[in-house]
């Protein structure tokens, strides 16, 4: 394959690769650790509600619009946050998000009605929104591209690790210590990560920062001020075909396991499947550790063999497909415990096939445009739960609790995912293999010295 003769990045006044090493993971531990937090926050409730329930004397339609709520506002704000961690850096915007977080928590311990509930809870969404991209980003700028992968692969297992906690420490504390002083009292870890957070996190290291954003007058991609800003970074990150391939691969993988884990996957095991609570429990934990176990296998995966990509998301969404079929179709009213067992295994990797949308959208824009880019992506996988936790409910209350009919959501979704997989992977896939022959700089051959002498020219001096 012959070369390019373009400069390389450094050559043109790109940032070079960061360097990785000791201090780019202490700085990146501290945003992993507000991503932690604000995961043990979001997941909070899955472990108090039927204490929600009695606390502010709701049914069970008025609980799920928590979880609604909660995946509406942080869906949302996608698009924003990404815009923010554009403008105005990483640490800004991990800042402004663990105080609303952290207000949020403390908020849901000391409300005493639904309506302050749920506003506590929306609070809490918009300060969770904008951890997630903020970290995404911090990988990006303080690691060399190729460990992006498993970077993003290590955040998400830290974020299943805080799910993790909130099931196995939050809930004992909620049944020991009451409602008030167990979500008062974990609000405070919103103010432990927040001190290292400002004292020592940084954007990027030092000489490595992303190119600054023009804005000349003449050029009316700059003008327009912030709206032009907002406009252009939207546009131009919805232009690049790797952009909506990593949007549509997490919008395919990510949906069945939050599904599940959020809301219907407990009355599923219980109601459809006739499993103790505490049984069904120990397989949403089953589902959680999966995805701990599988995410650094695919971040490795990926991280050497970028061809590999597509075949591990579609094979996800395949084996997704082919469980889920098993279960809903197997004869009888339930399904044996093996099959339920394998169900949750490989719902486990749904999760980490869904960091694989922003293995996409990351060589497809250049530094300053990460944080909108990312965004982007990050709102497939939601709009997926949206839709699927609505029309799951609609369907049960259509057909009389009919499970195996509610979740055939599932495969529609699935393929509507994979066809628009299938359509972009050729122009996503050609445009990054030109970009990346445009960054690679030319093997030029090596000047020979002046005092060389050349075989055929003996006696004489080269010139």
């Amino acid at each position: 394959m012959s070369r390019s003769v373009n400069a390389s990045p450094a050559a043109a006044g790109m940032p070079a690769d960061p360097p990785g090493g000791g201090r780019a993971v202490a700085v990146w531990s501290i945003g992993v650790a507000v991503y932690f937090v604000a995961v043990i926050f979001r997941t909070s409730l899955g472990v108090a509600g039927l204490d929600a329930a009695d606390r502010f004397h709701v049914g069970a339609s008025a609980l799920a619009t928590f979880s609604l709520l909660q995946l509406l506002v942080y869906a949302g704000m996608q698009i924003p946050v990404g815009l923010m961690v554009d403008r105005l850096g990483t640490k800004k915007v991990l800042t402004l998000g663990a105080v609303l977080f952290t207000v949020g928590q403390l908020g849901f311990a000391l409300s005493p009605s639904y309506g302050m509930a749920l506003a506590a809870r929306a609070l809490l969404g918009c300060g969770d929104a904008m951890t997630f991209i903020s970290v995404l980003r911090l990988g990006t700028r303080w690691f060399p591209a190729r460990r992006g992968p498993l970077m993003a692969q290590l955040a998400g297992l830290v974020g299943m690790a805080g799910n993790l906690v909130s099931t196995l420490v939050l809930a004992p504390v909620l049944h020991g210590v009451g409602w008030t002083a167990a979500f008062a009292g974990s609000a405070v870890a919103g103010l432990v990560v927040l001190v290292p957070l400002v004292l020592f996190l940084r954007d990027h290291p030092e000489g490595y920062g992303p190119a600054p954003v023009q804005r000349g007058s003449g050029d009316s991609r700059g003008s327009g001020g912030s709206g032009g800003f907002v406009r252009r970074q939207i546009r131009e990150s919805w232009a690049e075909p790797g952009t909506r391939l990593g949007l549509w691969v997490h919008f395919t993988t990510q949906f069945p396991a939050m599904v599940f884990l959020l809301l219907w996957g407990m009355p599923f095991l219980v109601e459809a499947q006739g499993l103790s609570r505490t049984t069904a429990g120990g397989l949403l934990t089953l589902v959680v550790a999966s995805n701990m176990a599988l995410g650094l296998a695919y971040g490795q995966i990926v991280g050497r063999r970028q061809s590999a990509r597509i075949p591990l998301a579609l094979g996800t969404v395949g084996l997704t497909a082919l469980l889920w079929a098993a279960v809903l179709v197997y004869p009888g009213d339930r399904a044996p415990m093996w099959l339920l067992v394998a169900l949750c295994l490989v719902l486990g990797t749904c999760g980490p096939a869904s960091m694989i949308g922003f293995d996409f959208a990351r060589p497809a824009n250049p530094a300053e445009r990460q944080g909108t880019a990312s965004g982007i992506t990050n709102m497939g996988g939601f709009i997926a739960s949206m839709t699927t936790l609505l029309t799951v409910g609609i369907l049960l209350d259509a057909t009389g609790d009919n499970y195996r009919i509610a979740f055939s959501t599932v495969f529609v979704l699935e393929a509507v995912g994979v066809i628009s997989i299938l359509r972009l992977r050729p122009l996503a896939l050609a445009r990054e293999a030109d970009r990346v022959r445009v960054t690679i700089p030319a093997q030029e051959p090596e000047p020979v010295p002046r005092t060389c002498r050349l075989p055929e020219a003996a006696g004489r001096e080269a010139p």
